[in-house]
């Protein structure tokens, strides 16, 4: 008969109060509803037919009914609603500008891909030190939205934790699907689900084809796990979104916003019976990951589209009210730069939407 397994290996002793420690679940904080968050900061009427105007005036420009370039722009990710108001106040000022050859419509980035850890977004960790006060970021959030479409700004965002979609989607005109995610079921379902038009974009390693194949998808009715605004656990019939479109940046450090890459994307796109227009993100790979490349990357799509590239329609650019970025130091940070990529400062943006309202005119 064979000995027991405890008396042939020599087990180390187990501290039972280090176990004990690791299984004791911390208490969990309560999140406010859906419901709850929309009513404590409500949109009034007006506010909601400016969005859906909004949303209506970026479909339009997506399905080629209106020649104005798209412009999404704004600060890489928001973590001090304070100087993304300044921002949103003075894109505020620039679009009565530029409205009649451009479409602004402001990052406000409450989330933050990872590729393995850090800092989340304003959604999760609004004081910046891992505390993960997430009810407070879920407020602050809807707040700063709120606050940036009553300046009459459009709203875009990346949609990159699916629950959080009904605190948020009432106030958004443009929704981006990361690279990251874009080849998810669960994306691709929210995706369906949405009043906004959504861009795909392409996967990191510079794949069209995914971001395609999520168009599709999103086309299509699913049905899918959500919440209800109370905040239980429902099966959502989704009706298909037809407003989505491919966003190409780039992928393993190449760019691929020139003319034969935009060529490529669109006849994919129209064989896949898909709308063949585009935006362009300057930053990310298309920059080769530096940030002062944004401007070389949009002066490049400007001119494809006066040469009559008619299906380059949009453009994104991560710009923030001062160049470059900064580390978390709770405490110690500079008022108006990113900690997450690197921005272009406001005088370059401001120039850069000058400079293509000019030419488009």
């Amino acid at each position: 008969m064979n000995a027991p397994i405890s008396s042939v290996v020599n087990k180390p002793a187990v501290n039972t109060a280090q176990v004990t420690s690791r299984l004791t679940p911390t208490t969990p904080k309560r999140l406010p509803t859906p419901a709850e968050l929309r009513q404590r900061v409500s949109l009034s009427d007006p506010l909601s037919e400016q969005i859906a105007r909004q949303r209506h005036a970026v479909q339009q420009i997506l399905s080629g009914h209106d020649d104005r370039l798209l412009v999404v722009v704004g600060p890489c990710s928001v973590h001090d609603p304070d100087a993304a108001l300044e921002y949103a106040d003075r894109l505020a000022a620039l679009s009565e500008d530029v409205s009649g050859q451009i479409l602004p419509v402001m990052r406000v980035y409450i989330e933050k891909p990872r590729t393995t850890v850090g800092w989340k977004g304003l959604a999760y960790d609004p004081d910046l030190d891992g505390s993960g006060d997430m009810p407070r970021g879920l407020a602050l959030s809807r707040e700063l939205m709120h606050a940036v479409a009553a300046r009459g700004l459009p709203v875009a965002t990346e949609l990159l934790q699916p629950m959080l979609a009904p605190y948020l989607d009432d106030l958004l005109s443009w929704v981006a699907i990361g690279a990251r995610t874009t080849e998810s079921q669960l994306h691709r379902e929210l995706a369906s689900d949405l009043a906004a038009a959504v861009g795909f974009k392409n996967a990191t390693s510079g794949d069209v084809q995914v971001a395609i194949d999520a168009m599709s998808a999103a086309a299509h009715p699913h049905q899918r796990f959500a919440v209800d605004p109370q905040g239980y656990p429902i099966v959502q019939q989704t009706t298909g979104n037809s407003h989505t479109h491919v966003v190409l940046r780039g992928g393993h450090g190449e760019p691929n916003y020139q003319t034969q890459h935009v060529r490529a994307a669109t006849t994919a796109l129209r064989n896949a019976g898909q709308n063949p227009r585009l935006m362009v993100d300057c930053s990310h790979a298309n920059a080769r990951k530096d940030h002062r490349r944004q401007s070389e990357v949009m002066l490049d799509v400007l001119a494809q589209r006066q040469s009559g590239e008619a299906n380059l329609v949009a453009l994104m650019l991560e710009s923030h009210l001062f160049e470059g970025k900064q580390p978390l130091k709770p405490g110690a940070m500079r008022y108006g730069v990113s900690v997450t990529d690197a921005c272009v400062g406001w005088e370059t943006t401001e120039h850069l939407l000058k400079t293509a309202a000019e030419r488009l005119s």
